[in-house]
């Protein structure tokens, strides 16, 4: 597998667990599926190969002792198969999309990495938003390792980023949202943005504070929420979620009745809407 030591082993996964599913989700940009049936995930330093074997079990490398990361990660403390029971029968509409989406769960991913994904992700299709975290990543970040496909790299620090410059991100595809990146990235590398001290916020703080960022909107600050802090009461309002609640629920707002599992409601409903309409 290249520069990092890695051990293969087999592990059982007893809940809800589709990497197809998570893939096209619309919350990662970086995982993708590989020749022979295997996923590759990277995270941070970390990177995991994936494959399912039979029901339930998989056959998964990574780092020796990473696996405490990819259960956070893949939060694998939380039953989904039990949430979808909970909710069950309470609308049609939902319960169509918690069958259809079976096997998504929520990712826990990296707060620079998902602050810069989702600023990059304004106006954007998924495939050019994969496009450009991709670049960024080969062009400015760390080599992990290398597999059959070509070599590895870690998404890029606040630091590369700032030494990369404005032409060389633009040249990545980022357009207008460069300055907007550039602006965290020298917050960051200067410590007065401390995306890990932010962890400790409450929701409402942690939301507001990240709203004060350049090119952070309601959305962009909400998908940082759920999927970089793991929030799952967050719930990004875009088009799609936008145009199910006036086309499913008549223009009102299903999700506050969802507490805090609204945000996983909403990546059933967001999937289900967006794949079949």
């Amino acid at each position: 597998m290249g520069a990092m030591e890695q051990e293969e082993k087999t592990v059982q996964i007893r809940d809800d667990f589709d990497p197809d599913k998570i893939l096209e989700s619309g919350q990662c940009f970086r995982p993708r599926k590989q020749a022979e049936g295997w996923y590759r995930f990277v995270s941070g330093r970390q990177l995991l190969y994936l494959r399912p074997l039979r029901s339930g079990t998989y056959t998964v490398r990574c780092e020796p002792g990473a696996e405490t990361f990819w259960h956070g990660y893949f939060d694998l403390g939380r039953s989904y198969a039990a949430l979808r029971g909970k909710l069950d029968s309470q609308d049609d509409f939902l319960q169509r999309a918690m069958e259809y989406g079976r096997g998504i769960r929520v990712l826990r991913q990296d707060e620079w990495e998902m602050l810069v994904s989702f600023i990059i992700s304004q106006r954007k299709s998924i495939p050019a938003i994969r496009r450009a975290v991709e670049l960024l990543s080969e062009r400015f970040g760390e080599r992990l390792g290398s597999d059959s496909e070509g070599p590895v790299y870690a998404f890029p620090t606040a630091e590369a980023l700032c030494c990369a410059g404005e032409q060389a991100l633009q040249e990545c595809g980022l357009g207008y949202r460069t300055r907007y990146v550039l602006h965290a990235a020298q917050q960051a590398a200067e410590g007065t943005l401390d995306l890990k001290k932010l962890a400790s916020l409450p929701d409402e703080a942690l939301f507001a504070r990240l709203m004060e960022l350049d090119g952070v909107g309601k959305k962009v600050a909400n998908c940082v929420c759920l999927f970089g802090y793991g929030r799952v009461g967050r719930v990004p309002v875009d088009v799609w979620i936008e145009r199910l609640i006036r086309d499913e629920f008549a223009g009102q707002d299903p999700f506050p009745q969802f507490g805090l599992e609204a945000g996983i409601v909403q990546q059933y409903l967001f999937f289900y809407k967006r794949s079949v309409g």
